[in-house]
């Protein structure tokens, strides 16, 4: 459960970071403050981007926190620019870099729960599955989405970032 959780959620937060900076420099290129991009959304009804990048680290950082019962650094929602946005990000990234598989030792079957559950609790093992990891990547996603129609040259190998290939044998 390390890897896939703590690994690959910094992989990916690293690679939103990239897509933060990366949507700066499309404004600025295009004489726009970069802050408009906090106030976007693909709907009316969906959450701002701000609440997308807000909500992925959220997601991974209460999703470690409450698997392997240690405290998670508390923000205050209220970012209103992409630095603070990627200063965010930094957060977290920097919180997930304190854990080590040792961590996450009996984690599978820890009980786990949070106040919207009305007293309900699932093992560490399912709410990774069936909570951490969609709502995870259904957060970044929607950051993806929301920079990739406000023009930011983003694609697939910006949100993929790099992969562990190796030559094949011959």
């Amino acid at each position: 459960m390390y890897y896939a959780l703590v690994g690959q959620m910094k992989k990916q937060l690293r690679q939103m970071d990239t897509w933060l900076e990366k949507a700066e420099a499309h404004a600025k290129a295009r004489s726009y403050d970069p802050g408009a991009f906090v106030t976007f959304r693909l709907a009316p009804d969906q959450l701002p981007f701000s609440r997308q990048v807000g909500i992925a680290c959220d997601t991974a950082k209460l999703g470690v926190s409450r698997i392997t019962g240690k405290d998670a650094p508390s923000h205050a929602d209220d970012e209103k620019t992409l630095a603070e946005l990627r200063a965010r990000i930094q957060s977290v990234l920097g919180y997930l870099e304190g854990f080590s598989e040792a961590d996450f030792k009996d984690s599978a079957s820890r009980s786990v729960t949070q106040p919207r559950w009305e007293g309900r609790t699932m093992t560490g093992h399912d709410y990774f599955l069936e909570h951490v990891l969609p709502n995870f990547y259904f957060h970044t996603a929607h950051t993806y989405a929301v920079l990739r129609h406000g023009g930011v040259d983003v694609g697939k190998r910006d949100y993929l970032g790099p992969l562990t290939q190796k030559p094949a044998a011959s």
